[in-house]
C-alpha cells in the first residue's frame, strides 16, 4: 500500500482493491516508452484524467504468479488473453499524459480496439461523491483509480469459480497450474512463461486427475465444465447490462451472487456491483465505516447505501485505505487435496 501504510502480502482483497506490480505498484514513466521487440500492432491513447495502470489493471491479476499477467520493472503491464478473434498479447505502458498499447497475435486488433475501455474510458469517477472522511481521503490519494472493462467473461469467471470457498493461495495455485499446463504460449515477445488460458474445449478435456492435482475439488471443477459448455452464451453477456449479465451467469449451477459479482466487476467495469457472500469484505467495510468488526452482508449493504450506483467503487476505496480489523483467529487452513 502506498503512503503511510506498510506493504502487505498479496491477498485476494489487496489485489482486488490495490496495486498490481513490483514493489507494491507499477512504476510511472514520464518519457515515451520504447516498443517491445518484434512486429506488432501499436495504438497510442490519451486518457482524459489521471490514470494509474496498477490500480486499473490490478483486479485482472490472479496472484503474483499469474501466467496471464505480468507487471515489469520498466512500468509496462503485459496481458495474455483469449479474445473472440483468437489468442493475443497486450503490452500497456503509460508515459506522461499518454498510454501506448502494443499487441501481437490473432487477437491483437481486438485488444487494441478495446484498449480505452480496458483502461477505464467508459468509467466516470467524477460522479462519485464520498460520504465518509476515510473514503474521501482514499479517493484523494488515488486519483488514478478507474474501473477496468475487459469485455471478456470467461477469463474472469473461471478464476472466480476457483476462488470459491478456498484460501487465496489455493485458488491462485490452481489457476497457475492449469493455465500453464493446458494453455498455450502467449503470442509475440511476451515475458517468459506467459500463457493464454485454455479455450473452452480444452477446459472441457482436462482429465479429472489433473483437477485433483491442482487442488480443485469436484464441485468447482464441475461448475467450470458446465460454464465452458455454454461459453458462447456467457460471452454474449459482455454486451449486456451488468444486472442482466449476472442473471445469465447465475443460470449456470454453481455460479452464485459472489461469483457473478466478481466476474462483472472485471468484464463490465460495473461501479455498483458490490460483492456479497465474501468472508472478509463485510468486516472490512463495517470496521472502516462504523467500527463494527463483526458486520455481515446486510450491515455492509446498509453502510454502502449512501453510495447507491457506486457501491463497488466505494468498496475498492475502502480496501485501498488500508483500514482493516486486526486478526482474531488463525488463517483458514490450507488443504492440499492433490496430496490425497
Amino acid at each position: 500500500m502506498a503512503g503511510r501504510f506498510a506493504p502487505r502480502p498479496p491477498t485476494r482483497t489487496t489485489v482486488r482493491g490495490g496495486h498490481a506490480g513490483v514493489a507494491g505498484g507499477v512504476p510511472r514513466q514520464t518519457a515515451r516508452p520504447a516498443q517491445a521487440s518484434g512486429p506488432g500492432r501499436v495504438r497510442d491513447w490519451a486518457p482524459d484524467g489521471p490514470l494509474d495502470l496498477g490500480l486499473v489493471l490490478g483486479p485482472l491479476r490472479r496472484g503474483p504468479g499469474d501466467p496471464t499477467f505480468r507487471a515489469m520493472p520498466d512500468g509496462s503491464v503485459w496481458r495474455a488473453c483469449r479474445t473472440p478473434a483468437g489468442p493475443g498479447t497486450l503490452r500497456v505502458c503509460a508515459y506522461g499524459g499518454g498510454v501506448r498499447g502494443q499487441a501481437w497475435g490473432p487477437g491483437a486488433q481486438w485488444l487494441l480496439d478495446r484498449l480505452p475501455e480496458l483502461l477505464g474510458a467508459a468509467d466516470d469517477p467524477s460522479v462519485f461523491v464520498p460520504r465518509h472522511r476515510l473514503v474521501a481521503l482514499a479517493r484523494h490519494r488515488r486519483p488514478g483509480l478507474r474501473l477496468t472493462r475487459s469485455g471478456l467473461v470467461l477469463e474472469s469467471l473461471i478464476p472466480s469459480i476457483l476462488e470459491q470457498k478456498v484460501t487465496t493461495d489455493e485458488a491462485y495455485r490452481a489457476w497457475r497450474l492449469l493455465v500453464r499446463k493446458f494453455g498455450e504460449p502467449a503470442p509475440g515477445p511476451a515475458p517468459g512463461r506467459m500463457c493464454v488460458m485454455p479455450a473452452p474445449r480444452e477446459w472441457a478435456l482436462i482429465p479429472s486427475w489433473e483437477w485433483h492435482r491442482a487442488g480443485v475439488d469436484n464441485k468447482r471443477a464441475s461448475t467450470i465444465l458446465r460454464a465452458v459448455r455454454v461459453a458462447g452464451r456467457l460471452e454474449e453477456a459482455a454486451g449486456m447490462e451488468p444486472g442482466a449479465a449476472r442473471a445469465r451467469l447465475e443460470l449456470v449451477p454453481g455460479v452464485g451472487p459472489w461469483t457473478s459479482a466478481e466476474t462483472v466487476q472485471r468484464s463490465h467495469g460495473a461501479p455498483d456491483e458490490v460483492t456479497v457472500g465474501d468472508l472478509h469484505l463485510p468486516r472490512i467495510v463495517g470496521w472502516a465505516l462504523a467500527g463494527d468488526r463483526d458486520a455481515d452482508d446486510s450491515v455492509m449493504l446498509e453502510l454502502l447505501r449512501p453510495y447507491a450506483g457506486q457501491r463497488h467503487r466505494a468498496a475498492r476505496l475502502i480496501l485501498l485505505s488500508g483500514v482493516v480489523p486486526g486478526r482474531r483467529a488463525p488463517k483458514m487452513p490450507h488443504w492440499d487435496i492433490g496430496a490425497l
